[in-house]
């Protein structure tokens, strides 16, 4: 009866740690979305915006994530590189930096924001967390040298990182195209998420292949 007790209870321990590492090894891989509005959903109903909208076709694709919203409407590239301690209290295992609009439309500096994204990078490969680098343009009222040292910005920050995963236009195939766009003409309307998410799916796929393969902790 004592033997049978040690061995009822011995199954029931195996049991338990073999539910609690499987679940373990199921963990959804925690991806961070820093950005600003465009990543928020700005205008958009909950639900529709960018973040809850990649996290569902990555899951449609049989991908255990949980995309993070760091997105802040109106902030900059200075701003994230700010907050960025702050967006690591969730632990990611990915990050996806998609800053700049704001900069761009306020026409600051693009040495500064240079600058505010080195940080950005260089902290993140600190932590050995792979990263994807989603580029904008500048509004072209602002003239053609302004704008090429605008996205001169991303370029060279992911010529110095072959690591980083670079898309260089967060909104390619939306920016000007007023079927796609909210009343502002800068903010993306549902269908403009849904062309963002079709860009952004394959390398956000390729990024989530570079977590190692262990369970989240």
């Amino acid at each position: 009866m004592v033997a049978y007790g040690r061995r009822a209870a011995l199954q029931k321990g195996l049991l338990l740690f073999a539910t609690a590492a499987s679940a373990q090894a199921v963990a959804p891989v925690r991806l961070l979305a820093l950005g600003d509005s465009l990543t928020a959903g700005y205008g958009l109903p909950r639900g529709e915006g960018f973040v809850p909208q990649l996290q569902a076709a990555l899951v449609a694709r049989g991908r255990q994530v949980r995309v993070l919203d760091g997105g802040v409407s109106g902030d900059t590239m200075s701003g994230g590189a700010a907050r960025l301690d702050w967006a690591m209290a969730d632990r990611p295992q990915a990050a996806m930096v998609a800053l700049g609009g704001n900069d761009g439309l306020r026409g600051l500096p693009p040495a500064r924001m240079a600058e505010a994204l080195e940080s950005i990078l260089s902290r993140l490969e600190a932590r050995r967390i792979p990263t994807l680098l989603a580029g904008m343009h500048a509004p072209p009222n602002l003239g053609a040298d302004y704008g090429r040292a605008f996205h001169a910005v991303f370029t060279e920050a992911a010529a110095r990182r072959p690591q980083v995963i670079f898309v260089p236009f967060f909104l390619e195939g939306v920016a000007g195209e007023r079927a796609l766009n909210q009343a502002d003409g800068i903010h993306p309307n549902p269908a403009g998420v849904a062309v963002m998410i079709r860009h952004m799916l394959p390398p956000t796929e390729q990024l989530l292949d570079r977590v190692a393969a262990s369970p989240a902790g």
